[in-house]
């Protein structure tokens, strides 16, 4: 028998050892075709592993940047099923003791000839630069967006809602379809923010222009977006002349510590935006809004936050898997704690109003992000290949599961810059939810 058949031999073993004894509800198909169990149905949940680089890249270096690169270059796969199918048949425990069950002298004997194997390729995102988190500069900053958001409109306009609103939606019910939540979720963050006919406002990170045209049209208010995507200005730009809303809805390209003057603004919005900033730079985004708000202007922070007991907001050490993220989806970035982002608010001279959490409107959306590019996958690949596809779905359905297993959190803080006497809000919340809009 030659080395090749000799290595698969044993790795079918293996596999199939492990397939009996954790009770694995998915099987597994090889390079060659073959299927482990051997009675596995071909139109049954599978995990094809391309070539056998792929187990001897694993076995080097068995880390999520590997496993990252193996299925970004479709080296791994997941047959009749997706990634939350997946996690769904996964075992109960934890990999140590999937492990110990297995044996690790019989697992490190079956795959040790594979140590003597090419790990072959593509490794599709090992150009990607690890992880840093952002230092504040104008430059990197925009480099930072540019990374995630100047991908393509034409590859978000595959997934996204009609109005290209790329935060969590509001469900008024889990049956809600994502244009609605959307909408839900524009219309709440007016209402939190009280806007009036005549308010100046300023979103930071505006995005494509959906929450800035909406503010404008529906609630009479002049509003000054604030983003560093080129991609999206454009479009956002086009979408207010579209709707006759040129004169209300101004967008600059400019970082929002770039911004001049002092008490410009009745109210500010910055959804979805402080993740991109860094820790290092907590403290200048808070002095800037508080610098840009006049006195009793409301403010609304919008952000994923991670638990305040984790070892991340202890320490300062990322999870691997949220440093993941960053390298190849969102550099630059880092997650605080609801804890800390309150104390900040207050530090930066913000008083405290409401606190509502969106982790279970959130996980619902990324799941509908998902299902929509998963559903638009050859438009997908055609517009942006299929890598930068694979990436972005992995993605949503980390976030989606993330969300379910309340590992992250994401709030909507509002607050007023501290004044003396009446904050000038209602006593009561009834306003935000009578007669509500669709």
């Amino acid at each position: 028998m030659a080395d090749d058949q000799k290595r698969k031999a044993r790795l079918k073993a293996l596999l199939a050892e492990a397939h009996a004894l954790l009770g694995l509800q998915f099987g597994f198909r090889l390079w060659d075709g073959s299927l482990v169990p051997a009675h596995w149905r071909p139109d049954a949940l599978a995990i094809a592993i391309a070539d056998e680089g792929v187990v001897a890249g694993l076995l080097r270096a068995p880390r999520l940047t590997t496993l990252a690169n193996l299925w970004a270059a479709k080296r791994v796969d997941i047959l009749n099923g997706n990634i939350f199918d997946l996690v769904d048949k996964r075992p109960s425990g934890r990999t140590k003791s999937w492990l110990g069950a297995l044996g690790r002298g019989r697992i490190l004997r079956a795959l040790a000839p594979f140590l003597f194997v090419s790990r072959g390729g593509p490794w599709p995102l090992e150009s990607i630069a690890p992880d840093r988190e952002s230092r504040g500069g104008e430059t990197e900053n925009k480099a930072n967006i540019a990374h995630h958001y100047d991908v393509s409109n034409a590859f978000y306009g595959l997934f996204l809602d009609a109005q290209m609103v790329y935060t969590s939606g509001y469900f008024h019910d889990w049956d809600d379809s994502l244009d609605t939540a959307q909408a839900n979720k524009l219309d709440m963050i007016c209402r939190k923010l009280r806007l009036k006919p005549g308010d100046t406002m300023l979103d930071i990170g505006s995005g494509w222009g959906s929450l800035a045209c909406h503010a404008a049209e529906h609630y009479g208010v002049n509003v000054f977006g604030v983003t560093l995507s080129e991609e999206q200005i454009a479009l956002a730009r086009e979408q207010a002349a579209l709707r006759g809303l040129s004169e209300k809805v101004t967008f600059e390209l400019i970082d929002y510590s770039r911004l001049e003057g002092t008490a410009r603004f009745d109210k500010i919005s910055s959804i979805g935006m402080f993740e991109h900033i860094g820790a290092a730079n907590f403290d200048t985004y808070f002095k800037t809004v508080a610098r840009l708000l006049k006195t009793g202007g409301l403010y609304l922070h919008h952000a994923i936050t991670r638990p305040g007991k984790s070892r991340a907001a202890r320490g300062g050490k990322k999870r691997a898997d949220f440093a993941l993220l960053t390298r190849f989806i969102f550099p630059g970035g880092e997650l605080d704690d609801l804890g800390r982002t309150i104390s900040s608010l207050e530090l930066h001279g913000f008083e405290i109003h409401d606190v509502e959490g969106w982790r279970e409107h959130y996980q619902r959306t990324c799941r509908f992000w998902h299902d929509r590019l998963a559903a638009r996958y050859d438009e997908a690949c055609a517009e942006v290949g299929e890598v930068k596809t694979r990436v972005w779905l992995a993605y949503f359905a980390a976030c989606s599961i993330t969300f379910q297993r309340n590992n992250c959190g994401i709030y909507q803080t509002l607050v007023s810059k501290r004044a003396k006497g009446a904050s000038g809000l209602p006593p009561t919340r009834e306003d935000l939810y009578s007669e509500i809009k669709p």
